[in-house]
């Protein structure tokens, strides 16, 4: 006999109170509920119920074995629920969080196909540049750039976030070359206000990584300003790649030091542990692994 069933026709034996109650509850024979139960008892070697003509009462053994059965029966039902879960419709209000670069250039952008595929996921999503607490601010999802702090929450490693160095030609027309890392010193660099990028740019080169103090005119809390600035030839910025592409593919601005990279960043999707996994954040979560996955090279690659 299969023992879950034989588990489970034991718990319900006791919880009933006789072999015939439990029959009418599972519309079996007695005779079946007691084989079911003989057969635990064989297999395990050791009684689990004193019976009589009159009444039955459990063992020692059986009362621990009834505990348990009970835990088994009811993780068992927990991951069938979680199988059908899984094959369910997701549905219902998404609360995505998000950095306003990432959010602005890579994430809205996919945003539309993810509902598409998912229509009835209504998506609510919030830009911004601070860690949000994603308990007590109700988020279903976040994603951050930069090292993790030791927060508790679940992270799924996505693909890193890569930087670039470059300005406007109308600048470098106007400047000595920057032939190296240490000329960044004597030029004027535009600084995104809220990293360690403020001071300091690191770059990874032929001779290893040198790190380059920065003093700016300029330092702004959003990149879409240093965009523009650098645009208009007023300095050097190290930016997401996200941000400037579209100026680098049309020439607006030129990437500089081409033998040098700044480090790119670390990257991850966020949940809570113990935030049930509903069918809309399980899909969310899988589309961002599909799209953004660390399989997909640096964020913003080709």
């Amino acid at each position: 006999m299969d023992r879950l069933t034989s588990m489970a026709v034991f718990v319900k034996a006791v919880d009933m109170g006789s072999f015939s109650a439990a029959a009418d509850a599972l519309e079996m024979s007695p005779q079946l509920v007691g084989k079911h139960v003989q057969g635990i008892e064989q297999r395990l070697g050791v009684r689990l119920l004193n019976r009589t003509t009159r009444r039955q009462s459990l063992t020692d053994f059986g009362r621990s074995f009834y505990e348990r059965s009970k835990i088994v029966l009811a993780e068992v039902e927990i991951a069938e629920s979680l199988a059908a879960e899984t094959r369910a419709t997701p549905t219902g209000k998404l609360r995505i969080n998000a950095p306003v670069s990432f959010g602005m250039k890579t994430l809205a952008p996919k945003l539309p196909e993810y509902m598409r595929r998912h229509p009835k996921v209504a998506v609510e999503l919030s830009l911004s540049n601070r860690a949000v607490d994603l308990v007590d601010e109700g988020y279903d999802v976040a994603f951050r750039v930069g090292e993790l702090s030791d927060s508790g929450l679940i992270a799924r490693p996505l693909a890193p976030y890569r930087f670039v160095l470059c300005a406007a030609p109308s600048y470098l027309e106007r400047h000595p070359p920057l032939l190296t890392p240490a000329d960044l010193e004597q030029n004027e660099c535009l600084v995104f206000a809220h990293t360690e990028l403020r001071t300091h740019w690191p770059l990874d080169g032929p001779e290893g990584r040198v790190v380059v103090p920065v003093q700016a005119k300029l330092v702004v809390d959003h990149d879409e300003p240093l965009l523009h600035a650098a645009l208009a030839g007023m300095g050097i910025i190290l930016q997401p790649l996200e941000i400037v592409r579209a100026a680098l593919a049309d020439g607006s601005l030129v990437r500089l030091l081409p033998d040098y990279e700044a480090p790119s960043r670390l990257m991850h999707v966020l949940y809570a542990p113990d935030r049930r996994i509903t069918p809309k954040l399980r899909s969310f979560l899988d589309f961002s692994m599909e799209v953004f996955g660390p399989e997909q090279g640096c964020s913003g690659l080709d």
